[in-house]
């Protein structure tokens, strides 16, 4: 089978085709004939390098992609009888593993981690839904802002900061949010009842909205510790690389893993059916062939993009 992966870390140049073995569902997996991967930054983390210490047991290629979208194929022993052969599915994948990463004509994952793909949306979009919304998820729970109460998301343009935004308010809250003018009706459209220009000063912007400072920030932009004044005594900041402090007042960090959720089924199909009620959107920005992953690559790197880019493996 047809997959794109890397033997050596680096640039984009480094990604490649390859010819693997058809893998076989084991007890409790599932193999899906992918059709679409998005492409993430955690995919650029493993071409570059930044996830070797998580695979020090294993030989190349290494496979990136930790999300799929596609058609089960094959039912391991054991596997959930809640999915069937020839079932539309998405899956959150752990690159990390031997088993390897979304970027492939097919891969097996634990049943745990697949959920039926949302009606209505094609395989690039639904490819785009898994680990961005459950990141979002995870740091909203982690922050435990309970109804009412006001939370802050920066870097709400991108992916996980606009599902962030529509969790918060699925949640009750409300939710003050920052983007760059071009970005604002965007944030906006995400449901932010406050939205602040993003800069290395937003935590000053936040604090002109909410004086004692917000209960729980969610610091899509990664800016740590310039963030910290937004919050008030005693809140929480969820981090999204693995930062984790120190802080100042009282205020707890948590850091924020996705794989923390990879096998939680009944969240991850929550995710799925808010996707199909219109709670969370699901946003692509372009979609390449699987060959011009390199290229999908280059663009992500140069930031500005706006939803996700996928590569099509049908």
């Amino acid at each position: 089978m047809k997959a794109i992966g890397v033997y050596d870390f680096g640039g984009p140049e480094v990604l490649r085709v390859l010819e693997l073995p058809e893998p076989q569902a084991g007890p409790g997996e599932v193999r899906i004939r992918v059709h679409a991967a998005a492409v993430n930054p955690t995919d650029v983390l493993l071409r570059t390098g930044g996830h070797a210490v998580r695979m020090s047991d294993r030989q190349p290629p290494f496979v990136p992609g930790m999300d799929a979208a596609g058609v089960i194929d094959q039912l391991g022993p054991g596997a959930d009888g809640r999915l069937a052969v020839g079932q539309r599915v998405v899956a959150m994948v752990l690159f990390t593993s031997a088993l390897g990463g979304a970027y492939a004509e097919q891969i097996v994952v634990p049943a745990a981690s697949v959920v039926p793909a949302p009606e209505g949306a094609d395989f690039a979009a639904a490819s785009t839904l898994l680990m961005n919304a459950m990141t979002a998820r995870l740091a909203l729970d982690a922050l435990a802002v309970p109804p009412g109460g006001t939370v802050a998301v920066t870097g709400a343009a991108g992916a996980v900061g606009g599902y962030a935004v529509e969790l918060a308010k699925a949640d009750g809250l409300t939710v003050v949010a920052d983007a760059a003018p071009h970005d604002t009706d965007r944030v906006r459209g995400f449901g932010a009842d406050h939205v602040v220009k993003r800069g290395t000063d937003v935590a000053a912007r936040i604090r002109a909205l909410a004086s004692d400072g917000v209960l729980g920030l969610v610091d899509g932009s990664m800016q740590t510790t310039e963030i910290l004044p937004a919050i008030a005594d005693g809140g929480t900041l969820a981090e999204l690389r693995g930062w984790s402090g120190p802080a100042e007042r009282g205020i707890r960090v948590c850091p924020v893993m996705v794989t923390d959720g990879i096998t939680d089924t009944e969240r991850l199909d929550t995710l799925r059916r808010q996707a199909e009620d219109g709670t969370l959107t699901l946003h692509v920005a372009d979609v390449l062939p699987a060959d011009e992953a390199a290229k999908a690559h280059r663009i992500l790197e140069a930031g500005g993009v706006r939803g996700r880019l996928v590569l099509d493996f049908s």
